[in-house]
């Protein structure tokens, strides 16, 4: 484990109040509101915001093929998720302000993720935004918000802290130490692809033209911005 900084306290304070607090809390409340399907339409924004945010902030060069390949990939998630049924405002709005903050909170901490292990930053930040929580679930549970145990409710909370959050927030941070944000972020138009395929394989659903066609036109996008990572040096290393 290595030792912070003193200046370097402020950005892991801002990756857990403002990142894993307040953006994925907004993100929650939204995907409550407009439904999952509506959601994950929002979502796939997070490769055009973080796009702007690193080419203002983190001096990314302007490239035609990731403009390209975000512009595919939007598309396709068009034609998986559909218009939405549930247009709800407030919960639209809340799933905008979630991307437009996690993508600016993504790039402001490139610089922190070259410096110390993913691992120990993951850590730091999830136990702020626990701290944050707190007070939030005690009120809930105060107001007469009804929580039913059992061993399948407990499993499943078991697997969102470990594997959806703890597990997740950990390659995403160790990917920013490697790649450009927004070469990570063109990920994150295969999230609807990967739930219906999960929803296959586990509900017995089924798959639609628009699924296949939409998965194509993602999958067409990141291929188009991965080959344009061939022969160039995306591992940072860090100095001294």
């Amino acid at each position: 484990m290595q030792k912070l900084e003193k200046q370097d306290y402020k950005f892991v304070v801002v990756l857990g109040v403002i990142g894993y607090f307040l953006a994925v809390g907004t993100q929650l409340l939204g995907t409550h509101f407009v439904g999952a399907s509506l959601a994950s339409l929002l979502n796939s924004l997070n490769p055009i915001s973080m796009y702007v945010f690193a080419v203002l902030f983190a001096q990314e060069r302007l490239s035609f093929q990731k403009i390209l390949s975000i512009f595919i990939c939007i598309v396709g998630v068009l034609i998986i998720v559909g218009k939405g049924e549930n247009l709800h405002i407030f919960g639209i709005v809340l799933s905008v302000l979630s991307v437009i903050i996690w993508s600016f909170v993504s790039v402001g901490m490139k610089r922190i993720m070259l410096k110390y292990p993913p691992i120990q930053i993951t850590c730091y930040g999830v136990g702020i935004a626990c701290v944050c929580y707190l007070p939030i679930s005690i009120w809930e549970y105060k107001s007469g918000s009804e929580f039913l145990w059992s061993g399948n409710v407990l499993v499943l909370l078991l697997y969102m802290g470990a594997i959806c959050t703890g597990l997740s927030y950990l390659m995403w941070n160790k990917s920013l130490s490697i790649l450009n944000a927004s070469t990570c972020s063109i990920f994150y138009p295969l999230q609807p692809v990967i739930s219906t395929i999960l929803s296959v394989l586990f509900l017995q659903e089924s798959i639609s033209w628009s699924f296949i066609l939409g998965s194509l036109c993602i999958i067409m996008g990141v291929f188009i911005n991965l080959y344009g990572m061939k022969g160039k040096k995306y591992v940072q290393i860090q100095e001294g």
